[in-house]
C-alpha cells in the first residue's frame, strides 16, 4: 500500500469517527425532543408529583440536556448501554438476543439478493438496448417506486391471506428445522428483497456500462474478444469500487426497511424493540438502538469506500 492510498484511507476512517460524534449528537438531542415526560409516563396520570419529581431525579432527567449528553457518550465509549427505564435490565441484555435476530433477517436477505441483483445487473449491462434489458429496468424502476410497507402489506395478502402459503407474523425463536426457517424468514425476506435488489441492480448496470464505454473495453473489442471475456475479464475488475458501493449502499437501506419490515410481520429484531421503546418514552434504549443502526451503516458505507480506493488502478 503506497504512501497516496494510506492517506485517503486514514482520512475516510477520520472522517467516519468525525461523523459518528455528530449522529450521536443528534440522536441523543433529537430524542429529548419526544413529546410527553417519561417519569409520568412510567408512573401513570395517577402518579403525584412529588413522585414524578424523585423518578426524574433517579434518572437525571432534572439536570442539564449537555451534562446528560456526555455522561451518555462517555458510557457509550466504555461499552455502558445503560440502563432501561420502562425495565430497568442492562440496555446491552435487552438489545443482545433483538440484534441477533435482526444480524440473521439482514443476513439471509443479503444471501438472496445480492447474487439475484449483481446476475441482473451486470447481465442487463451485457445485453444493454435489449428486450431483455428494458424489461428489467421497467421492473426495478417499478419496484423502486412501491414504498416497503406497501411490499409488506401486498406481500401479506397474497401469501398469507388469500393463498395460505406462509404466516403472517414471524417469530425467530419457533426455528427448529429447514422448513421453519423458511417460513419464518420467507415473508421479511421477499419484502426487503424487493426493496433493496432493485436499486442495487440499477447502479450495478450503471456501473458495468460506464466501464464497457472505455477506451481500453473498445479496444479488446476491436481485437475480436467475446463480449462475456471483455465483461468478466476487463470490465468487472476496474468496476469492482463502484459495484461495491452499489451493494453497500442498498444493504445499508436494509437497515432502514427493516424498521417498517419487522412491525408489520412482527418480527422480533431490535426495529421492533427500538418502536417498543419509544411508546414508553425509554430514551436510553431509544439512543442505543438508533445509535447501533447509525454503526451498521456507516460501517457499510466506510468499507465500501475503503474497497473502492484500494481497487481504484490509478492509486496503484
Amino acid at each position: 500500500m503506497n504512501r497516496q492510498v494510506l492517506s485517503l484511507v486514514l482520512s475516510r476512517l477520520f472522517v467516519a469517527v468525525i461523523t459518528l460524534v455528530i449522529v450521536s449528537f443528534a440522536v441523543f438531542f433529537a430524542t429529548t425532543l419526544l413529546p410527553g415526560d417519561t417519569a409520568t409516563i412510567l408512573l401513570g396520570q395517577a402518579a403525584t408529583p412529588e413522585a414524578v419529581e424523585g423518578l426524574r431525579k433517579a434518572m437525571h432527567l432534572d439536570e442539564p440536556a449537555l451534562f446528560r449528553f456526555m455522561r451518555w457518550l462517555v458510557g457509550l465509549l466504555q461499552g455502558d448501554l445503560g440502563t432501561s427505564y420502562a425495565n430497568e435490565m442492562p440496555i446491552a441484555a435487552l438489545i443482545a438476543g433483538r440484534f441477533v435476530n435482526t444480524l440473521k433477517l439482514a443476513g439471509v436477505t443479503a444471501l438472496f439478493s445480492v447474487p439475484i441483483a449483481l446476475t441482473l445487473g451486470i447481465t442487463a449491462a451485457m445485453l444493454r438496448g435489449t428486450l431483455y434489458d428494458r424489461i428489467v429496468t421497467v421492473i426495478t424502476i417499478g419496484v423502486i417506486s412501491v414504498p416497503e410497507f406497501m411490499v409488506a402489506t401486498s406481500a401479506a395478502l397474497i401469501f398469507a391471506v388469500y393463498l395460505k402459503w406462509l404466516p403472517a407474523l414471524s417469530f425467530a425463536n419457533e426455528v427448529h428445522s429447514l422448513a421453519d426457517l423458511l417460513r419464518v424468514y420467507a415473508m421479511p425476506v421477499i419484502t426487503l428483497t424487493f426493496v433493496v435488489s432493485a436499486q442495487m441492480i440499477r447502479m450495478t448496470r450503471a456501473a458495468v456500462i460506464e466501464t464497457l464505454n472505455t477506451p481500453y473495453v473498445e479496444m479488446a473489442l476491436l481485437k475480436g474478444a467475446s463480449r462475456p471475456r471483455i465483461v468478466f475479464r476487463h470490465a468487472l475488475p476496474n468496476a469492482l469500487g463502484p459495484i461495491v458501493n452499489a451493494v453497500a449502499l442498498s444493504l445499508s437501506y436494509l437497515l432502514g426497511g427493516v424498521i417498517i419490515v419487522e412491525t408489520i410481520f412482527n418480527y422480533p429484531g431490535i426495529a421492533k424493540l427500538m418502536l417498543d421503546a419509544v411508546a414508553t418514552r425509554d430514551l436510553p434504549l431509544i439512543q442505543s438502538c438508533a445509535m447501533i443502526f447509525c454503526l451498521g451503516y456507516l460501517l457499510l458505507i466506510t468499507i465500501a469506500d475503503i474497497i473502492a480506493i484500494l481497487s481504484n488502478p490509478r492509486l496503484r
